[in-house]
This record gives C-alpha cells, sequence and structure tokens, in this order.
C-alpha cells in the first residue's frame, strides 16, 4: 500500500556532514524505492519568526515559508521528525516550527467543554533522535523526558497514533561502519513506512 510520507529534518545545521541528513536522505529512498511519495521538509533551509504571543497562536497568519510544510503534513498518512538532542531536547528551531506548524484550526479545535477535537487522527509517526550519550543511559536515567513529552503532550495530543521511536547514541563515538549500519536501519524503516 503507497503513503504519503512527510519527513522533517530539524537539525538546523545545514552542513551535509550531519547524520541526521545521512538518516533524512536514506529513509526517503527507502520509502520512495518502495513505491511511497515522500515530501522532505528541511528546518535548515526555512526562514520562519517565532511565535511570541497566545494571539499570534490563536489567530496569527502563518508564516509563507511554513505554509508547503504544513501542506505536507497535514496531507501525509505518516510524518517522521529527525532531530539532534540538544540540552536534553529538541533543538528550539524544531519546537518554533511545531508551534508555528500546530495550530487551532489544522491540528485540534477547541470545544466549549472538554478536550480540544484532535484533527490529525489516522496519521502515524517516527521520531528518529540522535544524542552524544548512549540511547539506554537517556532512556533509563533521563527517562526519555523531552521525547515523551513530544509524543504525548505534542503528537498524541493532535491525534498521530502510533508513535515509534529509534533513538541512536553515542554518535560522536561511533565508526563509520556502525553509522553506515544506522543508515542502513533508516532506509529499511522507510521501506516499510514505519
Amino acid at each position: 500500500m503507497t503513503r504519503r510520507i512527510a519527513i522533517v529534518l530539524g537539525h538546523p545545521d545545514p552542513s551535509p556532514d550531519r547524520l541526521c541528513r545521512a538518516f533524512a536522505a536514506a529513509y526517503a529512498e527507502g520509502a520512495q524505492e518502495a513505491g511511497h511519495m515522500v515530501d522532505i521538509i528541511d528546518l535548515a533551509a526555512l526562514d520562519f519568526p517565532l511565535l511570541k504571543s497566545q494571539q499570534d497562536f490563536l489567530h496569527g497568519a502563518l508564516p509563507d515559508a511554513l505554509k508547503p510544510a504544513q501542506e505536507a503534513v497535514t496531507a501525509a498518512e505518516h510524518v517522521v521528525f529527525i532531530y539532534p538532542l540538544w540540552l536534553g531536547t529538541m533543538p528550539a528551531l524544531l519546537k518554533g516550527f511545531l508551534e508555528q506548524l500546530l495550530r487551532p484550526g489544522v491540528a485540534f479545535a477547541y470545544k466549549e467543554k472538554g478536550f480540544p477535537e484532535t484533527l490529525l487522527k489516522g496519521k502515524s509517526a517516527r521520531v528518529i533522535v540522535t544524542m552524544g550519550m548512549p540511547a539506554l543511559i537517556y532512556r533509563l536515567w533521563f527517562f526519555s523526558h523531552s521525547l515523551r513529552s513530544l509524543r504525548r503532550h505534542v503528537l498524541k495530543f493532535v491525534g498521530f497514533s502510533p508513535v515509534r521511536e529509534t533513538l541512536f547514541g553515542a554518535v560522536e563515538e561511533a565508526s563509520e561502519e556502525k553509522r553506515k549500519s544506522w543508515i542502513e536501519e533508516v532506509r529499511a524503516l522507510g521501506k516499510s513506512a514505519l
């Protein structure tokens, strides 16, 4: 079954040497080889302001630079988020992107009473995170705190389910052979659109 996939490359550094970039390319290649349609949203290539007030969040216009990204995410059946762990969480650029994109009327709708209605139901997500520490330490010592917050308070809140995760730790210490094996692992995820 062909799926439409949006890949959000959340590394702010445009350097082609970044492992996150290799993962985004590998996932896209694997997905396209399997016949899936893929849109890549490279945050390092986008220029957009941060939201600074509730008024902006609720009623401000989406910046023109983000309109294609919003269209890609809302049209996708599966969305992949790829980013490095910085100070224990996602880079600020990715957080600012999510705040701009996942606004009321697009990602959720307020109701008079009760929890907001989720508007992105039926979409699945994969979160791929790179980090300097071993992934096991992030899971066991830090309880995957920021990843759990993204999964529960952002992605599931607006309707994504299931939300799967893949963590790559100790990336600075990894050999070239290990990195190549990780890239192939991500390519296989793309082929299966998971």
